[in-house]
């Protein structure tokens, strides 16, 4: 999954520290356990001296602790002393006939809808939905 990632230490960094080996743990761990697509960014937004003074998100936006907001990818975000923790805003279909029919994710509603192959006008019966 392409959130381990962000385990990874970063350029700048000299490795790994306590915080971070604790903090991408508990992500593996709440991933295997969670039916919701989550994941946690460790902070890495620090002052020359070492004072940390908020969440930077993906796209360099810097983020008072305590602050949430969603993003455009249609997750709902929070800053905390530990990072981003970030969760989908969606569910998403995965009971339903996928030889006859096809999920389509609207960005704009962040829903999925799910139509028949051949005829997409037409709307197939979802049996369970994760998110």
């Amino acid at each position: 999954m392409t959130h381990l990632k962000l385990c990874e230490p970063s350029v700048k960094s000299e490795g790994f520290n306590l915080k971070t080996i604790l903090a991408c743990l508990i992500l593996v761990i709440s991933m295997t356990l969670s039916s919701a697509d989550c994941f946690l960014q460790p902070l890495k937004s620090e002052t020359s001296d070492g004072e940390i003074v908020g969440c930077h998100d993906l796209n360099g936006e810097l983020h008072e602790f305590g602050s949430s907001w969603s993003n455009e990818d249609c997750y709902d975000c929070s800053c905390s002393e530990h990072g981003i923790s970030c969760c989908s805003s969606f569910m998403t279909p995965v009971d339903y006939d996928e030889e006859k029919c096809v999920s389509i994710f609207n960005k704009e509603t962040c829903t999925y809808k799910v139509v028949e192959k051949d005829d997409a006008s037409k709307q197939c019966p979802v049996h369970g939905w994760v998110g």
